[in-house]
């Protein structure tokens, strides 16, 4: 979430740039023709370059690589590493032995003890990465030589492997720097098939192949990603000719599948749309009405008219597909159950049509992030839902930085949604030791049985064990939603149709520099 947070400025400095229609900020429309450089409209920035603070956790970072990475197929690959980990101590010990021969783009070779500075500094509890809890399992990480990286967890954690696509940063670049203020945020050096040649905020991020990447010299020279956070803009800007490629909600890819000159792709995600209920809001903190509010909304309607079909329900926060998926909580629309709620729990109908406890109203504000055509849509047919079970949604768009610090006591159409195993994204979106941490558990949930499962999900070897145990945490969401779960979103691309056999990943959340049909772009070759 907080790579995707949007500038004021930045939104502003887009649009002004898309009514201008000048040339393509590195190529586009002067350079259409060519293969070796491409430019990608994308809704937002990060707010930093610096995987000690976050950034490319997933993988796919076209600057840093991680030890391992992941395939067409999502499935784990050695990068930085020769092969994948020997594990041993009954999967409480990972060693690594290091590919031959990798350097920085600045020219000094890699090392295992940039590996242990790299998680050390992720691990530190001075170091701001909202996303250290992902590594909890750590307990040590050492060099063994040059060559060698061993990590000794605390105890077995199943999924810790997918963990280390984490990006591995230079220690005699970053070492000498406050990771939370230092330079590094914003002039990296990495061992990517990319480096960073500029970076306007607000405006674009160009970066140039790097000639001496270990995988191979990418056919693409340069490439692109511009700002734009207003989707029918990338859409306009994009159909101009003024991008290469965009990303783009399901409704505006749509406008361009009759487009010879442009291939539509998409990627099915885990990416999910949701309102927080935060607990310190008196209405939202109520679980009568976070249960009529679950009841009221018309997911399938979601998916069909907001997303053109290009999503799933979203009954949870894994996806109806994914195997952890608890079958048994699929629900409909059921506005007659979500009233009797309501009237069971003393919210009383009143003449205005809103119903109200105790002489409060069922109101609350709902913030998205303004721009995002997605959310706005999601946010309006939310509120229209809850309208028939009488409670009183008020929609508001903001930037990030107005929302932010509203997160504890009003509502956010809010995306999240991690790729790998349940444990990522669950843990930090749910577990009350997170409350209020960032974005980190937004909602403020605090639900034992919830912690408790996934405790268990994160410890426990036992594949049967750790199914039950997500099954738990499922179940308990629907009887007391800390979020209203509406849809899970495929994420949609268009692409200048220059290049060949080019694939998609399933995406996270996070999507748009680093996933779409340039999750590899390195590997792209030319279509003539």
């Amino acid at each position: 979430m907080t790579t995707r947070r949007i500038r004021g400025a930045a939104a502003a400095v887009a649009m002004a740039g898309a009514v201008a229609a000048c040339s393509a900020p590195g190529g586009g429309a002067d350079g259409a023709a060519s293969a070796d450089s491409v430019v990608i409209g994308v809704p937002s920035e990060p707010d930093t370059l610096s995987p000690l603070l976050g950034y490319g956790k997933d993988g796919n970072s076209k600057i840093f690589d991680g030890l391992l990475a992941r395939d067409a197929g999502m499935e784990l690959k050695p990068a930085l590493a020769k092969a994948l980990p020997e594990i041993t101590d009954g999967g409480r010990t990972y060693t690594y032995t290091l590919r031959d021969g990798v350097r920085f783009s600045d020219g000094e070779p890699l090392t295992a003890g940039d590996v242990v500075f790299t998680y050390r500094t992720v691990l530190d509890d001075g170091t701001n990465n909202t996303a250290k809890s992902e590594l909890a399992a750590v307990k040590e990480v050492r060099a063994d030589g040059d060559d060698k990286v061993v990590f000794t967890l605390d105890y077995p954690y199943a999924p810790f492997a997918a963990r280390t696509v984490l990006p591995i940063v230079p220690e005699h670049v970053a070492g000498g720097q406050d990771p939370n203020t230092g330079s590094f945020n914003t002039k990296p050096v990495g061992t990517g098939p990319y480096v960073l040649a500029g970076w306007s905020k607000g405006e674009k991020l160009t970066f140039k192949a790097n000639p001496d990447y270990w995988g191979g010299t990418p056919k693409v020279k340069k490439l692109t990603m511009a700002i734009i956070a207003d989707d029918d803009v990338r859409a306009t800007r994009l159909r101009s000719g003024d991008l290469d490629g965009a990303t783009l909600p399901p409704n505006l890819a749509a406008t361009f599948k009759d487009d010879d000159g442009r291939k539509t792709y998409r990627a099915t995600s885990y990416d999910f749309r949701a309102v927080s209920l935060p607990t310190g809001n008196p209405v939202t903190g109520d679980t009568a009405i976070r249960r009529a509010l679950d009841l009221a909304v018309d997911r399938r309607a979601m998916v069909d008219k907001i997303l053109d079909g290009a999503g799933r329900p979203a009954y949870g926060p894994l996806p109806v597909d994914d195997p952890w998926f608890a079958k048994d909580v699929e629900r409909s629309q059921d506005l007659a159950e979500a009233g009797r709620t309501l009237d069971r729990a003393g919210w009383k109908a009143g003449r205005d049509g809103v119903r109200a406890k105790d002489g409060r109203p069922a109101r609350f504000t709902l913030y998205y992030p303004a721009g995002d055509k997605v959310r706005q849509d999601h946010a309006l047919a939310y509120a229209s839902d809850a309208k028939k079970a009488g409670i009183d949604v008020r929609v508001e768009s903001a930037t990030w930085e107005v929302i932010e610090p509203r997160m504890k006591h009003d509502a956010v159409l809010a995306g999240f949604g991690s790729t790998g195993d349940p444990d990522f994204g669950l843990y930090t979106l749910l577990h009350s030791s997170l409350a209020g941490d960032g974005f980190n558990n937004m909602a403020r949930y605090d639900n034992p049985a919830v912690d408790e499962a996934l405790d268990t999900g994160r410890r426990d070897q036992d594949p049967e064990d750790r199914r039950a145990a997500y099954d738990t945490l499922q179940r308990e969401l629907v009887k007391n939603p800390g979020y209203t779960f509406l849809t899970h979103i495929d994420h949609m691309y268009v692409l200048a149709d220059r290049w060949k056999d080019l694939t998609t990943q399933t995406e996270p959340h996070e999507h748009g520099f680093a996933s779409g049909p340039w999750w590899n772009v390195e590997d792209w070759q030319p279509a003539a």
